[in-house]
């Protein structure tokens, strides 16, 4: 997945691997930069952050996440070139220019609202808390520290994607204010504000209510019950695979269940919503019809003449779009990966490898903000690109665009195609060091994932959810459906009853693009290792037009450009998991389908995945951003369900379907496991029922059950 509302104005490098940590390479002169985690530790804080509060262990340490234009998806540059290479004549580099966010009146930090935050902290275990020299007087915090600290706080808050002076949606379903609006809420939001920036500061550990309290006074506790409770259930705070966090969560682990919930696909979204599902307290399976987890997101290891791995490429998504706020970028520090940054400076080339005049794609480039059938119209009358060359270059800035969104402009909605820009990350664009599937491993591990298990049906009603995929019956009380819109569309889950007509629109209006990609491989120096072209088309004439392309870049400057030592070409509109990439807002759509896609039905089918997600569609923190969305969402369900009575629905049990009575006296029985045997025969050969109930002892009620025929002679596995 790439992301729809910031276009790369160039082809994007193959991710190093992981063993040789190597540079990617590309067409452009710069090297990239390595954004490396703290020798010390694996909690440096984020790269964007420019300034930190405090040194003390109980206050916050988040850097200013920076407001400044976030650089574009480009080519990841190469090491210098050989001295012998001739170089163009001098062209001043340009960046890509994006829309700005805005922010308005960013915070207001009058001294009443300052009296939350203690002027000096309590003393922690961890030692002091100022950068006060040993043996002098510990430094008080004045009214302008604690403003500039709030102001701080506030800017790492609008960073992760809270509104600067209000709640949303979810805090106010969460009832995390007794009444919305007045000095509660705006308290409420200096201590969310403050929790959160604490944590950021220092994603390895797990930050405890306590320590929180160490720098809020005491008559505000309850503010800061609330925005604690809301920032760890809902994943903002406490998330991830560090050594830490993973320890305190598996202590936490309640050994009375919430209930049981079956999670289809282990994509990003589905993989995050299970790890957060079982540290809520439910029972959680994921069934994944490949035989990997990553979904969309894969890694392939490239390899030399020697079949050494040299290289990394991701396949599908590839990019950290914006590191400021990134949930991923909060795994790679916890992981220790150092990021590559992909620079913003892109130089264009003509066919004959002359460098583009950057005047001319200036004034070309602007026109590129207008797509579908008001582009022509457009051209004509403002005279722009009359000229051949400046036709030519509109025309690369139209197919850039048509790379963002994974389809063609005559597609895309003129209204609405860009609506996620007001929300998009800020901060640089990233690659990971060794591909993406580094960190889909981690999420991954411990997981109850069952691979090649395609979902073929899903079946619900008051009394729970019946789930069928591989010829086995699964059963719980909810499902998450993670499934890509492209599955959606083509129909491949039957749900019964089925989705509701609203729900069917919006699955038609969006529309799913499809960006391939093609892989080659190098092994001369100039191009280190790897580089990257993202193509359409079969692999033969798209290794062929490459080749074609750089030869007219690099044979002027007397550089022989080498066939492949490997190419590989991705073909995801015919992989039968997602029949495309990612999605695009489509004529006739709106952000608003977005959100009805996430819609549950009846407190029972639940929806994850970037296509969920109106703010970040399209990209890989989208997808993350819903798992964690709907794990919490799931949470609510299960307690108004514990304290009331589901709505009778049409049932799930049909007579056909039902077992549970005919398991109340099995002919075989032990453990968790169940057998019935044909009781009209007595042949070794004839069938028999095994049904395995996975879950505690403790609470049959909660179990999921696997049902599968066997033969009566079966032999156990060994």
């Amino acid at each position: 997945m790439e992301a729809t509302g910031s276009p790369p104005h160039s082809t994007t490098a193959v991710a190093p691997s992981a063993e040789n940590n190597g540079t990617t390479t590309g067409s452009r002169p710069d090297p990239t930069t390595d954004i490396a985690p703290s020798a010390e530790n694996n909690a440096t804080p984020d790269p964007a952050v420019s300034q930190s509060i405090s040194k003390s262990s109980s206050e916050p340490r988040e850097i200013i996440a920076s407001t400044a234009e976030p650089i574009e998806i480009n080519d990841v540059a190469a090491g210098p070139a050989p001295e012998s290479q001739t170089q163009p004549e001098p062209q001043p580099r340009k960046k890509r220019r994006r829309r700005k966010k805005i922010f308005t009146d960013m915070i207001s930090s009058s001294a009443s609202r300052l009296r939350l935050l203690r002027t000096q902290p309590k003393p922690s275990a961890t030692g002091d808390l100022d950068d006060s020299a040993p043996g002098q007087p510990r430094k008080r915090r004045g009214p302008a520290d604690l403003s500039k600290e709030v102001d701080i706080e506030a800017l790492i808050a609008i960073s992760v994607g809270f509104p600067v002076d209000s709640l949303t949606e979810e805090e106010i379903e969460a009832n995390v204010v007794s009444q919305i609006g007045g000095a509660e809420q705006a308290n409420y939001i200096i201590v969310r504000n403050h929790i959160l920036a604490r944590w950021r500061s220092n994603v390895a550990d797990w930050l405890t209510k306590d320590q929180v309290l160490e720098s809020i006074r005491a008559e505000h506790k309850n503010l800061v019950n609330a925005a604690y409770n809301f920032l760890l259930h809902h994943g903002y705070i406490n998330f991830g695979i560090a050594p830490a966090i993973k320890d305190v969560k598996s202590k936490l682990f309640s050994e009375t269940p919430k209930g049981s919930v079956i999670v289809i696909g282990a994509g990003l979204s589905g993989l995050v919503a299970a790890r957060q599902l079982i540290f809520l307290g439910f029972k959680v399976v994921v069934l994944e019809g490949r035989a990997r987890p990553g979904g969309r997101v894969r890694t392939k290891k490239m390899s030399g003449t020697d079949g050494s791995v040299v290289g990394a490429a991701d396949l599908g998504g590839s990019v950290l779009t914006g590191i400021n706020g990134n949930p991923l970028g909060v795994l790679a520090r916890q992981l220790g990966f150092p990021l590559h940054k992909v620079r913003d400076i892109c130089p264009l080339y003509l066919p004959n490898g002359r460098m583009v005049n950057s005047d001319v794609d200036s004034k070309v480039e602007e026109c590129g903000h207008f797509i579908g059938t008001a582009l022509e119209a457009f051209r004509r009358v403002y005279k722009v690109a009359e000229e051949p060359l400046e036709r030519m270059l509109l025309d690369w800035h139209l197919a850039n665009l048509e790379y963002a969104n994974a389809t063609l402009m005559s597609n895309l909605s003129m209204a609405f195609w860009d609506q996620d820009d007001p929300y998009e990350m800020g901060g640089d664009h990233c690659f990971i060091p060794g591909g993406n599937e580094r960190l889909i491993r981690a999420l991954a591990e411990d997981l109850p994932i069952f691979y090649d298990h395609p979902v073929e049906s899903v079946r619900y009603g008051s009394d729970g959810v019946l789930v069928y995929a591989g010829g086995q019956e699964y059963r719980s009380d909810m499902v998450l459906c993670t499934v890509p819109l492209g599955v959606l569309k083509k129909g491949e889950i039957e749900f019964v009853p089925e989705l509701p007509q609203r729900k069917k629109d919006a699955i038609e209006r969006l529309g799913f693009g499809l960006l391939n990609k093609l892989v080659d491989l190098y092994l001369l120096l100039l191009w280190l290792e790897k580089l990257l072209s993202s193509l359409k088309g079969c692999p033969i004439e798209s290794v062929s037009r490459v080749l074609e392309i750089l030869k007219g870049i690099f044979s002027p400057k007397g550089i022989a450009v080498p066939d492949p030592v490997q190419a590989v070409c991705t073909r995801w509109g015919q992989d039968q998991f997602s029949y495309g990439s990612y999605s695009y807002v489509a004529i006739g759509a709106s952000g608003d389908d977005y959100d009805i896609l996430a819609e549950n039905i009846a407190d029972r089918v639940f929806f994850a995945g970037e296509a969920t997600n109106k703010q970040y569609p399209a990209t890989m923190h989208g997808a993350f951003l819903s798992g964690m969305r709907e794990a919490a969402h799931i949470m609510r369900v299960a307690g108004r369900r514990s304290v009331a009575p589901a709505a009778q629905l049409n049932t799930v049990n049909h007579e056909s379907k039902d077992l549970d009575p005919l398991f109340e006296t099995p002919d075989l029985a032990f453990g968790s496991f169940s057998i019935l045997f044909d009781p009209q025969s007595t042949d070794m050969e004839s069938n028999a029922l095994l049904r395995v109930a996975v879950g505690s002892e403790k609470s049959d009620s909660d179990d999921i059950y696997i049902s599968m025929a066997i033969f009566r002679g079966s032999r156990p596995l060994s």
